[in-house]
């Protein structure tokens, strides 16, 4: 008897720490057949998939990458075998993770797909400093945008600056020096800027500085990808909780 076809799952495994996954990440993770794996998931997240094969699909900027129209084959041609698939993001599947991309290609070959949450770096990285994103003595809102378009191109900082909310900037660590001129046109350099690498996880880094001195300190604190970088007034009432932490370079002796 042939058995039926099965079904994709997109599974956000967060920013790292697996106790931040969900109940019912968990319980997917439990029951997978296969387990597609993307670069900056926690590896230790296969032990959730006791019976899961597992397939290693990296995809990290400026580094050799599994081609994305090869994931998608084969999330298909496993979903056609009727194995069920979770195919794991780093952070939050609907973000900057090409999940559009995923639903529509699986939609049109008839295969079943199903979405599965997670917390965005953005999120964990206001966590760690203890600081809302949407604090209402500050900012509007808060806008999540990357500094890595698919054509290269800048994002419109007029825009965004003139928005009011808090711009949480994803993937802009390999271009912080044009990114940080750029705001600098748009927000006075004494605004308040966070920088968090690695956030959730033991190799975190914090760093607290403003657009005045953005480059430098990331710079000085070695700073690199993945990094979330939070621009606002509201990162005034950031703290740095007692742990190792990078320090800005006005701040060194």
């Amino acid at each position: 008897m042939k058995r039926a076809t099965g079904k994709v799952v997109l599974l956000g495994a967060g920013p790292g720490d697996l106790e931040l996954l969900t109940l019912k990440a968990v319980r997917q993770l439990q029951a997978a057949e296969v387990l597609l794996l993307d670069e900056l998931v926690n590896p230790d997240i296969v032990s959730l998939a006791p019976q899961a094969q597992v397939v290693r699909v990296g995809k990290r900027g400026g580094c050799k990458s599994t081609p994305q129209d090869f994931i998608q084959r084969l999330m298909r041609r496993y979903a056609i075998q009727g194995r069920q698939v979770v195919r794991v993001k780093g952070g939050e599947v609907l973000l900057f993770g090409r999940a559009g991309e995923e639903i529509s290609y699986l939609q049109q070959h008839g295969i079943a797909v199903e979405v599965v949450n997670g917390i965005s770096a953005a999120l964990a990285a206001a966590a760690s400093l203890s600081v809302s994103l949407t604090h209402r003595q500050h900012c509007r809102g808060v806008t999540l945008v990357t500094a890595h378009a698919q054509d290269h191109s800048e994002p419109d900082w007029q825009a965004l600056a003139a928005t009011g909310t808090t711009l949480a900037i994803y993937m802009g660590m390999s271009r912080i020096a044009s990114l940080n001129q750029a705001l600098l046109q748009y927000l006075p350099a004494s605004t308040p800027v966070a920088v968090v690498q690695w956030a959730s996880t033991p190799q975190e880094q914090r760093l607290l500085s403003t657009l005045a001195t953005l480059e430098a300190d990331a710079l000085a604190a070695g700073m690199g990808s993945p990094a979330i970088i939070l621009v606002g007034e509201a990162m005034a009432e950031a703290s740095l909780p007692a742990m190792p932490v990078a320090m800005p370079a006005q701040n060194r002796a």
